[in-house]
């Protein structure tokens, strides 16, 4: 049976081919301008209401998900979603629970799923048993923003034998040095922080946000999302020719608090994904 390997930093050898999220962004790239990723928290407003959303996305065109698994202490959230992951863990929601919907999400949807949270529920449940259940459940990869690269070796090297990818996150803050050990870790893609703070506020489409994308793609040759204050469809128009994967999270949750399930479809659809 030929053997397939996941891009590394080293790079591919000869007989080797691409699998994942790097080869599906590069693949829906030849057809699509730019990518979206969507994003919902676990269990807020409810599982059902989850999967309506979901199921918006869907016919939207949107291309990946983060299913964020709720955790007390957000640090990387704005207060949306600090409200969100609150609410959701008062209801009851919890790690099984995600699991066990991600597995129904990776089965119906044809968008590619990430886990999206914090260290301490991997710490909880232990990194081998995490990733064995993220697997498991159809998950391509994972986002954790409050575990630095130089403490996720373990991590890494596990997810890499279970074919799993860690979403790396560059900030406009990070030297260059800095980038540049982040783009030795980096696999599937890297998720560019469009601006300092947290996430929820409108952020200004401008030359800096060019000179992130610069220093990114100058550190790493995998496909690049842009996130944090991503709203609208003249966001996804300057990002074209420049990201990959347009990553939009609080405006599409700002939508349903205001409106809804018509609200957020009228949202989705304003973005003319497809």
């Amino acid at each position: 049976m030929e053997k397939i390997y996941r891009w590394q930093s080293t790079g591919l050898q000869a007989g080797e081919k691409l699998v994942g999220i790097e080869s599906f962004i590069k693949d829906k790239r030849r057809k699509k301008d730019i990518l979206v990723m969507g994003h919902v928290v676990c269990g807020y407003p409810s599982f059902e209401e989850n999967f309506s959303a979901l199921e918006i996305m869907e016919d939207a065109g949107v291309d990946l998900v983060e299913l964020q698994f709720p955790f007390s202490e957000p640090s990387a959230d704005g207060p949306l979603f600090v409200k969100a992951n609150e609410m959701s863990i008062k209801s009851g929601t919890t790690v099984n629970m995600c699991f066990e919907f991600m597995s129904k999400v990776t089965k119906r949807f044809s968008f590619k799923v990430l886990m999206m949270g914090y260290y301490n529920t991997i710490f909880q449940l232990g990194e081998e048993a995490f990733l064995s259940r993220l697997k498991d459940s159809g998950g391509e990869g994972y986002i954790i923003p409050d575990l630095p690269v130089e403490e996720a070796t373990k991590l890494h090297t596990l997810s890499r034998d279970l074919d799993l990818d860690p979403i790396i996150l560059m900030t406009q803050t990070s030297s260059d040095d800095r980038l540049k050990k982040l783009g030795e870790s980096s696999r599937g893609m890297v998720y560019a922080v469009a601006r300092k703070g947290v996430t929820g506020s409108k952020t200004t489409m401008d030359e800096s946000i060019d000179s992130l994308i610069s220093r990114c793609r100058a550190n790493t040759s995998v496909p690049l999302g842009v996130g944090f204050g991503i709203s609208s469809k003249s966001d996804l128009d300057f990002l074209k020719g420049k990201a990959d994967v347009a990553i939009i999270g609080t405006a599409a949750l700002q939508a349903w608090e205001t409106s809804h399930a018509n609200g957020y479809k009228n949202f989705f659809e304003s973005l003319q994904i497809s």
